[in-house]
């Protein structure tokens, strides 16, 4: 039996659009801003005492550099332009119309940020870094040897060990660099632009997949805000974000399948599960996007996909273990390796909670606010949701039962200790699905919290040099 999905009349709570609740955003965005500051404070007494946190602007890793550069006017022109037009030209654009101009925007915003450092420091020498996949392309003249003996090479003590963001994944991540480079396309630069342009495309799957689970308003209530996202700030010539966006594609398609709105929802699937099985091979922690997954077939009320997702998974899994390279043992010798570094040293007791208030900084306050209505409607959702629960017209069971299964993923890649530090580009995969629940905000503050958005990723920008 599936689930009629509804197209969302109201997709607020009528009893939480009061002065109460909206108090109790500012209040939410408030003690995210609290634990930010306690996180910096103990942060930096810890590395000054002992040095242990291997970073240097605590909890972020950054540093403290206030600069403009040549983004900067194009930025402040970019956040202008959405704040005041943006809800505006959501709500009215054709909805082809609206994904194009979202991936745009998207693009502009991403570009504009990565450039206040500048052409080469914002772009062109991120991934060339010595802990950057770039560093160990030529060591893959011969492809098939290099898979073969990819995990001969994961830990610190063995010989010609991986630079560490090689060996902190599955050769997916380091191919996809080889493969650009074996079409012309070497180099900094072009890894770069090609990590903007693919990662700035996950704005367009997370709508897309949001109206196929019956979310339309809410999608283009939340487009600004996805736009604007504080994390373009990291998405900017980050692997990370295009892996955010290969895994947001793979949700859409899924979607898209299970609720069948494409002529051949078969082969969407089999799509799905190509790219979804992609993720497993870009970055270990991606297998929790087996969460989300497992929320787009609930609310669907299907498992039809499922047969042809699995199958994409295993082709894909299939292929890499074919070729020499085997995922669980790569895993097992990454946790090995992940302790011979900074990880050893680096503070459980810190990071635990710290790693949220990185979160809350790359999500952004509108998004903490959102959360927060989010996690309130999950109860009543999950009523809905049971077998002959009841139906509630415009209720957003599709935005809050998403984004409450993404954000349950990342309390599990945060209590698993195998992120300490770093979340701020690690956990974009994740962060990227709590945006829409800005849609639940009141309509009578959502530009104010867009501006805020703009704000803080404005000032992590200019004040500080982010690294990963």
């Amino acid at each position: 039996m599936k689930l009629p999905l509804r197209s969302d009349v109201d997709i607020q709570p009528a009893q939480d659009d009061t002065r109460t609740g909206r108090r109790r955003d500012v209040l939410a965005a408030a003690a995210a801003a609290v634990l930010l500051a306690v996180a910096a404070v103990v942060g930096t007494l810890i590395q000054r005492t002992d040095h242990s946190l291997y970073v240097d602007w605590a909890p972020l890793y950054a540093d403290w550099l206030p600069h403009v550069g040549p983004g900067t006017p194009l930025a402040l022109a970019v956040a202008a332009a959405v704040v005041v037009h943006g809800h505006r030209l959501a709500a009215r654009l054709p909805w082809r119309g609206l994904l194009g101009a979202v991936w745009a925007a998207a693009m502009a915003w991403i570009w504009s940020l990565a450039l206040v450092d500048g052409w080469r420091r914002g772009v062109a020498e991120r991934l060339t870094a010595r802990h950057e996949y770039l560093r160990g392309i030529d060591r893959f003249q011969d492809i098939g040897a290099a898979l073969r003996g990819f995990t001969g090479h994961i830990l610190l003590t063995q010989p010609d060990h991986w630079p560490a963001h090689i060996a902190g994944h599955p050769p997916g991540a380091v191919l996809t660099f080889v493969g650009l480079d074996r079409l012309g396309l070497g180099g900094g630069g072009w890894a770069g632009t090609f990590c903007v342009t693919v990662g700035g495309s996950a704005a367009v799957a997370i709508l897309v997949t949001l109206r196929a689970l019956g979310q339309e308003r809410a999608a283009r209530t939340a487009a600004p805000f996805l736009v604007l996202a504080p994390g373009a700030v990291w998405v900017g010539a980050s692997a990370d974000g295009y892996f955010a966006a290969v895994a947001a594609w793979g949700l859409a398609l899924l979607a898209l399948a299970a609720t069948r709105t494409v002529r051949a929802p078969g082969a969407v699937a089999l799509g799905s599960g190509l790219l979804l099985g992609l993720t497993a091979y870009l970055s270990y922690g991606l297998t929790l996007l087996a969460l989300p997954a497992a929320a787009v077939l609930l609310l669907s009320r299907t498992a039809r996909p499922l047969p042809f997702v699995l199958t994409g998974v295993a082709v894909v899994a299939g292929a890499f273990t074919l070729a020499g390279f085997r995922w669980w043992e790569g895993y097992s010798l990454l946790v090995e390796r992940y302790y011979q570094g900074v990880a050893s040293d680096r503070p459980y007791a810190y990071w635990v909670w710290a790693n949220l208030a990185v979160a809350s900084v790359v999500a952004g306050p509108a998004c903490v606010a959102g959360a927060r209505r989010m996690l309130s409607a999950v109860p009543d959702a999950a009523r809905r949701l049971r077998p002959g629960g009841p139906v509630g017209p415009g209720a957003p069971d599709g935005l809050v039962v998403l984004t409450f299964a993404a954000l349950f993923a990342l309390v599990v890649a945060d209590l698993s200790g195998m992120s300490k530090a770093e979340t701020e580009r690690i956990w974009l995969p994740f962060l990227v699905w709590l945006l829409p629940t800005t849609a639940l905000l009141p309509a009578r503050d959502r530009r104010r919290w867009l501006l805020v958005q703009a704000c803080l990723s404005l000032l992590v920008n200019h004040l500080l040099l982010t690294g990963w």
